[in-house]
């Protein structure tokens, strides 16, 4: 069996798992009431998704990680533990979902229910997360730090590096969590856009990481099957956070991470468009860019179905996926 068959073989096998067990987690969220609660500022449509259970996220992490325990298995006994080993990104993914967990579960049950951790403290354990990653991929595992356009080797970037890639961990986890807004969205988006990594890891020959990519694309569109419109289950924090990191320490580990405002051109349009409103708000003393940000509720406010911003923000984040793959290949 060629490597792309095998990848693309784990993508299904994790597609069944993911959709075999969700029904029983749907059964245990809803038993013990871990429901969403809708913001006040959210728009009206949205009041019809409270109760709808959360921390979804889990139905996609439980099946990549049984599969790349059991592919790895060798290399958790003790063998090869260096080099371009997966377990540095399966670790990234179970890390931040607790972090999302704990969120979700203090924004339902918590002391601060209704908003989950305090944005600050949040922010300083994603942060904390990143520093150890980043010099775990400099040091330990020594990926190529960045692959120019069109350039054989990689360009070192020296200790700069480590900088650069937290920046990108800790921005693509919340990049994110802000495209988690309306039903499929956040799922079709990152399995695009891991589909789109998973390739190019292919075609440089890290194995390893396209069948870890593959197995999340497959775990994605178990999840999505009962994510789509109307939706039966929301990813929450407990996903978006973790998949948000670890396509970050994917490109990162690829040496690709300039294709990433490409690949993931929705989630970094989202988080842009938080910081724009931000500034614009501050600036103008009061005045909004956007309707609302992130910008998905913009256009919901203008009218837009939540089906039609769905498939036409998936629609753009397919094209520019493919363009990113013909930049890798140049």
């Amino acid at each position: 069996m060629t490597e792309s068959s095998m990848a693309l073989a784990l993508s299904g096998l994790s597609f069944m798992l993911a959709v075999i067990w969700g029904g029983p987690l749907l059964r245990v969220l809803r038993h013990f009431r871990i429901g969403k609660l809708i913001r006040v500022e959210e728009p009206n449509l949205h009041i019809t998704k409270m109760g709808t259970p959360t921390m979804g996220g889990v139905m996609v992490i439980l099946p990549v990680a049984m599969l790349t325990v059991l592919l790895n298995g060798a290399t958790l006994l003790g063998f090869n533990v260096l080099g371009r080993s997966i377990l540095l990104p399966l670790g990234v993914m179970l890390g931040y979902a607790l972090l999302g967990a704990f969120d979700d579960w203090e924004g339902i049950r918590g002391k601060r229910k209704g908003e989950g951790m305090r944005a600050r403290t949040k922010f300083l354990f994603q942060v904390a997360f990143a520093v150890v990653i980043a010099f775990a991929l400099r040091y330990i595992l020594e990926v190529p730090q960045m692959f120019w356009f069109g350039a054989v080797e990689p360009v070192d970037l020296g200790i700069a590096y480590i900088p650069i890639a937290v920046v990108i961990i800790v921005g693509m986890s919340n990049a994110v969590n802000f495209t988690d807004g309306l039903d499929g969205l956040a799922g079709l988006i990152a399995a695009t856009a891991f589909a789109a990594y998973g390739g190019i890891a292919l075609m440089q020959g890290y194995v390893f990481i396209a069948r870890f990519c593959f197995c999340l694309v497959g775990a994605l569109f178990g999840f999505l099957w009962f994510n789509v419109h109307p939706a039966e289950l929301f990813m929450g924090d407990t996903g978006s956070l973790s998949l948000g990191a670890t396509l970050a320490v994917v490109a990162l580990m690829t040496g690709h991470w300039l294709l990433l405002p490409v690949i993931a051109i929705i989630p970094v349009s989202e988080a842009m468009s938080v910081v724009l409103q931000i500034l614009y708000f501050k600036a103008t003393h009061g005045k909004r860019l956007f309707k609302m940000a992130p910008f998905h509720l913009h256009f919901e406010l203008l009218g837009w179905s939540e089906t039609q911003i769905v498939q036409r923000f998936w629609l753009v984040g397919l094209l520019f996926a493919m363009l990113g793959v013909a930049l890798a290949l140049v």
